[in-house]
């Protein structure tokens, strides 16, 4: 009997990666492709089915099948792979993107929320396999979020759960770009710390980065000067972890889960936001629910969502 695997999408605003996923939660070598929409929505399908493509013929020279396909994408998507919104990449609205993809590529495929499939990755394969119930929360361009109850994904009545992000931490806060006004995604963000930078300087703070290129600032030039023991950088992370505690206090009380795994790009300052998270969290929430909630990093890095994708596509 021919051994199987499936293909695992991480389809993000700029970059898609792609990779096989056995049961055990092996990933091939990883294919990388941009994502850039220019010429609209087919063309990106056809990419997509390229890049499924090559995977498949790895798959005839290890012996394997091709079962299914999972990809993952920023938005709301509904349980039909319906892309209802998507604010990274607009040009997938509306379109049913996993009933197209798989009459191209004639196989299963299934599209869920990226945070979602980021989640799942880690409760089957990271640091959730410990938790029965968890949120995960992805710190990156914006902030996301899925969460597993009773060791199942929970996506909500239309898809549309686990979106941390878009919590009110600061009422008539920073814009969002979603519509709403001191998301928590505005502070606790890759952008949302380079825009605390941003501000600081421009009321007249001093310190590391005010001579840095406005182009050359990012994220993790910020956790540097932090690191460096820098009153600015350091300050926006206390900010940043006081946004994200602040909204994690009310998730404790509100569903009294074990656990939050962090992930994402700015996850790799974990160690500079989480006391201010923990201190959030112990004057905020209730003292059971609280004290319960272990905070972790992520263990699967960029794969988390591969891994994800590819195992939801099984169910």
């Amino acid at each position: 009997m021919t051994a199987e695997a499936t293909i695992g999408v991480d389809l993000g605003g700029t970059n898609c990666r792609a990779a096989l996923v056995t049961s055990a939660g092996q990933t091939g070598e990883v294919l990388k492709i941009s994502t850039r929409m220019d010429h609209g929505y087919q063309a990106l399908l056809e990419k997509l089915t390229g890049l499924c493509g090559q995977l498949r013929a790895e798959v005839r020279t290890r012996g394997l099948r091709v079962a299914s396909v999972g990809l993952g994408a920023p938005g709301i998507i509904n349980q039909d792979g319906l892309v209802l919104v998507s604010p990274n990449l607009p040009e997938l609205n509306g379109h049913a993107l996993a009933t197209d993809l798989g009459n191209l590529l004639d196989l299963p495929t299934v599209v869920v929320n990226d945070a979602n499939a980021i989640c799942w990755g880690e409760a089957l394969f990271g640091a959730g396999r410990c938790f029965s119930s968890f949120l995960t929360v992805t710190l990156g361009t914006g902030v996301g979020g899925g969460l597993v109850l009773n060791r199942g994904i929970w996506t909500g009545a239309d898809g549309a759960a686990g979106e941390i992000g878009h919590l009110t931490v600061v009422p008539q806060g920073r814009p969002c770009g979603c519509g709403n006004r001191g998301c928590l995604e505005q502070y606790a963000s890759a952008t949302g710390i380079v825009l605390g930078v941003r501000e600081r300087l421009a009321a007249g703070q001093k310190g590391l980065l005010a001579n840095l290129p406005a182009d050359e600032l990012t994220s993790r030039k910020v956790a540097e000067a932090a690191r460096r023991g820098d009153s600015l950088a350091l300050a926006v992370f206390e900010e940043a972890g006081r946004a994200l505690g602040q909204a994690l206090a009310g998730v404790a009380n509100l569903l009294n889960l074990e656990g939050v795994v962090v992930t994402g790009g700015a996850s790799e300052s974990f160690d500079l936001i989480l006391p201010s998270i923990k201190e959030e969290i112990r004057q905020r929430a209730f003292e059971v629910p609280g004290q319960r909630l272990r905070i972790v990093r992520g263990e699967l890095g960029d794969n988390a969502g591969i891994l994800g994708a590819a195992r939801m596509s099984l169910q």
